[in-house]
């Protein structure tokens, strides 16, 4: 049993292949078309894309609104996440998504989706806002997700659209948002490239930052030199119950990288953590 943590379905709604984000296109052209070939041609690809997850037998995947109108004129509405994981149920848990730059609206917006559309989180992509991990813009929210018991996923890595600055996703830039909120429970992914030491350190400080593993193949986690060997040795050990992992679709394949992920040199018992457990306590379904 497994649970993706990060997930697009293949459905224009989602927003994968927009403008600002079309470089995501040249650096993962070799596994985006991996996946494609998974599943098949257009009108097939809604139904290929569900039967791989009940082929890896997932119990969860988590999928998310995003809105980012302010700077892209762009927005996935939380009412059409929160419809998808109603067709799915119970396996689909939706994320919100709102925009930082309208203020009280979007706070206003982000409680509706949790009480009453039943979405179980926020996503914020802060590179696409175009503000950094710890602007205060963010602290609202923050406090909000907090209130409503829900965790935030963060971008905490590199991220390829030219438009944006790669700095406001760099890891450190959590620290202070965990200081001064010891109580929000943040999933910082993809895992911190080229700053992954630096992200190892804020969750080790910060027991309530998990590392999401997600947007890279998991076989590279292990390659000399990738970068990401520390994530492997502090999520075998001190970081174990810290790690959530996501398959990013369509970014590769979701047989693939559950293969993979399985291959890696980890403790059985952390395996389980890595691919389950430790989402599943995250996302309250122990």
């Amino acid at each position: 049993m497994v649970i993706d943590f990060s997930s697009r379905p293949p459905l224009p709604e989602f927003g994968v292949r927009v403008g600002h984000l079309s470089n995501y296109r040249r650096v993962y052209r070799s596994s985006e078309a991996a996946a494609a070939a998974a599943e098949g041609g257009d009108e097939d690809r809604l139904a290929a894309y569900l039967a791989a997850y009940d082929a890896v037998d997932a119990r969860h995947v988590v999928v998310r609104a995003k809105d980012t109108e302010t700077t892209f004129g762009l927005k996935t509405t939380n009412e059409f996440v929160a419809g998808f994981c109603r067709a799915h149920a119970p396996r689909f848990i939706g994320f919100a998504g709102v925009d930082p730059h309208k203020g009280m609206a979007a706070i206003r917006e982000f409680e509706h989706a949790v009480k009453e559309l039943g979405l179980r989180g926020l996503n914020l992509q802060c590179f696409e806002h175009k503000i950094a991990i710890n602007d205060k813009k963010l602290y609202p929210l923050y406090a909000k997700c907090i209130e409503l018991d829900v965790p935030v996923t963060i971008h905490s890595s590199i991220n390829f659209s030219t438009e944006c600055l790669m700095e406001h996703g760099r890891p450190i830039l959590l620290d202070e948002v965990m200081v001064h909120f010891p109580e929000l429970r943040v999933v910082a992914a993809p895992p911190g490239w080229p700053w992954v030491q630096e992200l190892i350190g804020v969750a080790w400080r910060h027991k309530n930052v998990f590392i999401g593993v997600s947007a890279v193949r998991p076989k590279y986690l292990e390659a000399e030199d990738s970068g990401y060997e520390p994530l492997v040795k502090y999520g075998n050990s001190v970081l174990q119950d810290q790690i959530v992992f996501g398959t990013s679709h369509p970014l590769q394949p979701i047989g693939r990288a559950f293969e993979e992920v399985r291959a890696l040199p980890l403790k059985p018992d952390v395996m389980e953590k890595w691919v389950h457990g430790n989402a599943a306590r995250l996302l309250g379904v122990d």
